[in-house]
């Protein structure tokens, strides 16, 4: 997995503009990319800054998306921003994030059940 970290600053009083377009233009589009799996964008008291962390299946996806669409997304932002956005890449070694099969969730549940459920035996039997 792969992660794009993106740090700008927002022109003042925009944070709620700003949401509004992410949620309704830059999102359901960037969903639509190749490799796209997620991204949290955070923001600093008071909303001068921001900072968007989206996750990629790969680098090559990520570097696509930011040879390709990226100038996209800030043609979008451009009236919200103030400065220019500073990106960096990141392997990511450790997330919580995950792809769910739905066969392997099963397995996993059932395996769950088995081997990590800290209940007693009494107590599972009694359940549902």
């Amino acid at each position: 997995m792969f992660a794009r970290h993106v740090a700008v600053k927002l022109k003042p009083g925009t944070l709620g503009e700003f949401t509004k377009v992410m949620d309704n233009e830059v999102l359901p589009w960037l969903r639509q990319q190749k490799g796209f799996l997620d991204t949290i964008t955070l923001a600093v008291p008071g909303g001068r800054e921001i900072v968007s962390i989206s996750f990629w299946d790969q680098a090559e996806n990520a570097q696509i998306y930011n040879s390709t669409s990226y100038p996209e997304a800030l043609q979008i932002l451009k009236n919200i921003l103030a400065g220019t956005p500073q990106v960096r890449t990141f392997d990511v070694v450790s997330s919580t994030l995950q792809k769910i099969d739905t066969a392997k969730t099963s397995d996993s549940t059932v395996r769950r059940r088995h081997h990590g459920d800290s209940t007693t035996a009494a107590n599972r039997s009694h359940r549902p």
